[in-house]
């Protein structure tokens, strides 16, 4: 299936998905081979919410793959959108000036209203509380090329799973494999939101809500950590949800040699690990994550674009 627009993770099917990845690993292993892929095209990252991983990554990969790329990383007072333009008109305005436009926004639902008027494949790069199905995708890559398989995986989801836009798009793409058990850790005011669970309940997917994160730590092939996102909460929320959960340098001593820690970052008061580990043990699997980002959207690109 070729893609027009990413906006969502369900969009992506197995068979894209593994494409997808045979992409990405053969661009990491030649280059060069690539790096005249989209020469003439130009990308534009449209970004109304801060970044630093989602962002700079589709900018790398485009110039590594020989196109160019304009941008703004504050749209949101750096741009029209002060003087009251509607986003459907600045989308209609920066799809003649490029190729392909990255955005992240928000508000939530905001990347589909601008592929409906782009004439130019949009990326959702996060959408307020909705989806950030680019994440997923790295995500998914990661546990692929850590543990070889995406089927028959025990996998513990934790942090605010109600915010977490990441959370929820990875559950999606899990949603597409077979043998999938979840546990999500998270506090009582923060939980994984209906939607998903009615997801997963059609899709088969076991999953199940715990309050002990060092009961389950022992038990997962893959443990994907997320922050409390202060800036979506009021104060008393964060109040009651920061600090509940940690993995520190005692509980990570629970986790099994074969399994690995995920974070799409950045990361605070919820891991707090010595450098040393962090650098050495092969466990931390969060910046390995983070680099392989680069190359999963290289080959997304190429295949929006060439």
């Amino acid at each position: 299936m070729k893609l027009k627009h990413l906006i969502k993770s369900q969009q992506l099917d197995q068979k894209l998905l593994y494409s997808l990845f045979k992409d990405a690993d053969e661009i990491r292993s030649n280059l060069k081979k690539h790096n005249k892929d989209l020469k003439g095209k130009i990308l534009t990252t449209l970004f109304y919410e801060p970044s630093t991983r989602t962002r700079l990554s589709f900018e790398s990969a485009m110039l590594k793959l020989g196109g160019n790329v304009i941008s703004t990383e504050n749209a949101r007072e750096f741009s029209s959108a002060i003087k009251g333009e509607s986003i459907i008109d600045t989308i209609r305005i920066v799809s003649e000036y490029s190729d392909c436009i990255v955005i992240r926004h928000y508000q939530e639902g905001t990347a589909e209203k601008a592929s409906k008027v782009s004439n130019i494949p949009i990326i959702n790069a996060g959408d307020g509380q909705g989806q950030h199905p680019t994440q997923a995708l790295l995500d998914l890559y990661t546990i692929f090329r850590e543990l070889g398989r995406l089927d028959n995986l025990k996998i513990v989801i934790i942090g605010d799973l109600k915010h977490g836009r990441t959370a929820r798009s990875l559950c999606y793409l899990l949603g597409k494999f077979k043998d999938i058990d979840i546990t999500f850790v998270s506090p009582e005011n923060i939980k994984m939101k209906n939607d998903i669970k009615v997801y997963l309940t059609r899709h088969k997917v076991t999953f199940r809500e715990e309050s002990n994160l060092n009961k389950n730590l022992p038990k997962a092939d893959v443990i994907y950590m997320t922050r409390i996102q202060r800036e979506r909460m009021s104060k008393e929320d964060y109040k009651i949800s920061n600090g509940e959960f940690i993995i520190n340098k005692e509980s990570f001593k629970l986790v099994k040699p074969s399994s690995i820690i995920m974070h799409p970052l950045p990361h605070v008061e919820e891991i707090v690990l010595p450098l040393n580990i962090e650098q050495k043990d092969k466990r931390v699997a969060y910046f390995r994550q983070s680099a392989n980002g680069l190359y999963i959207r290289m080959a997304l690109l190429n295949h929006l674009l060439s």
